[in-house]
């Protein structure tokens, strides 16, 4: 396993002890899983089951508009354009 691969791609400065440590311990959950790919699931029906009580929990989707753009603008500290204006967040 490559794990100055992930290491880069986390940002992380891992030392030698801990890249070995971490390598062992994802080659055994990996060991682990590849179990799971040696059996055979070709007999096994999916389905979909709903395990709560009544019928379809699914509503009628229809747009419902109770507050105006004004309405929701008019405790705002600060407004342009109709929108929300917030303090820069990058520097």
């Amino acid at each position: 396993m490559e794990i100055q691969k992930f290491e880069k791609m986390v940002k992380l400065d891992l030392q030698e002890d801990e890249r070995k440590t971490i390598t062992e311990q994802a080659e055994k959950l990996l060991a682990g899983f590849s179990v799971l790919d040696s059996i055979d699931t070709s007999a096994i029906e999916l389905s979909t089951i709903y395990i709560g009580s009544g019928g379809s929990p699914v509503r009628e989707d229809t747009a419902v508009k109770t507050v105006t753009r004004d309405e929701l603008l008019a405790n705002a500290p600060e407004q342009y354009d109709g929108y929300f204006q917030i303090p820069k967040a990058v520097v």
